[in-house]
């Protein structure tokens, strides 16, 4: 089933965000082959273009590497893993205050509402 994209963003780049994510949360795992380019156009509803595109640009990040005749892989270096989830965290975290902000909440505020739904187990 296709994908949803924003119409504000490249569609590359969001392709590489959502591979990003899966890296992040361990869905793809270090040195684990990532679809062929048609099988990820196919998945997600987007030209092999666009996909070969992202997966450029990953590799460019040194994200993944493609070895010539295998695949594309997610890269086995534990450090490049570490700065995406490092830059997603700093990425996330500030759209979120930047958000509350906007609201009128006072940084304590958001400070105590996080506390508030932790101390609750609600998944913080």
């Amino acid at each position: 089933m296709p994908e949803e994209f924003d119409a504000s963003k490249p569609i590359y780049m969001q392709l590489a965000e959502r591979i990003n994510k899966r890296i992040i949360r361990n869905e793809l795992k270090s040195g684990e082959k990532l679809p062929s380019v048609r099988e990820m156009a196919v998945q997600s509803g987007v030209n092999p273009n666009t996909v070969q595109r992202t997966y450029s640009e990953l590799e460019r990040m040194g994200i993944v590497e493609t070895r010539r005749g295998q695949g594309t892989f997610v890269t086995e270096n534990k450090e490049v893993i570490k700065r995406i989830r490092e830059r997603l965290k700093e990425e996330m975290m500030s759209e979120f205050v930047r958000n509350m902000k906007e609201l009128g909440f006072t940084l304590d505020e958001i400070i105590a509402f996080l506390k508030d739904r932790r101390q609750k187990g609600e998944g913080i």
